[in-house]
């Protein structure tokens, strides 16, 4: 039973898997929860805060029941992710499809030091590698936003 909870957690209720790019529709359903939860930003940032803790608690155990490293179905390190690369930023689609699209990248080329936490054996680098990325589109959109509020005024 706790199997089974655990694998509806970490691969977000069977998205991971879908038989091709499980990442990306991960990543999707972070953007899908940004667009959910218009407006409310404590819950957001709540329920933000909550995914990465159940990621961090569930995938190094899902990884041992599947006897594989970072597989593939395990995506709520990418739901986390996206999340985190939206919260704290105004309710735009714009923004948050420019976010999705920069948070894939820089979730497929794991810019430093993204790539060298993937690569610990711990449950826990399933997760930083995307909060990494997530971390780092959230900067990149937060100067985005003020250079464009700069030269508008």
């Amino acid at each position: 039973m706790v199997k089974h909870f655990l694998k509806i957690f970490s691969t977000f209720f069977y998205i991971g898997y879908l038989p091709f790019i499980p990442g990306t529709f991960g990543s999707l359903a972070g953007l899908l929860l940004f667009i959910l939860l218009k407006g409310m930003s404590v819950q957001y940032i709540s329920l933000t805060g909550l995914i990465i803790l159940v990621g961090f608690l569930v995938c190094g155990r899902v990884e041992k029941i599947m006897q594989r490293k970072d597989p593939p179905c395990i995506i709520i390190d990418e739901v986390a992710g996206m999340m985190l690369s939206l919260i704290f930023l105004p309710y735009d689609l714009k923004l948050a499809f420019t976010g999705f699209i920069i948070f894939r990248i820089l979730d497929t080329l794991k810019p430093f030091p993204a790539g060298r936490l993937e690569k610990k054996n711990s449950g826990g680098a399933i997760m930083l590698d995307d909060l990494v990325a997530g971390l780092y589109t959230n900067i990149i959109l937060q100067v985005a936003l003020r250079v464009i509020s700069f030269k508008a005024s």
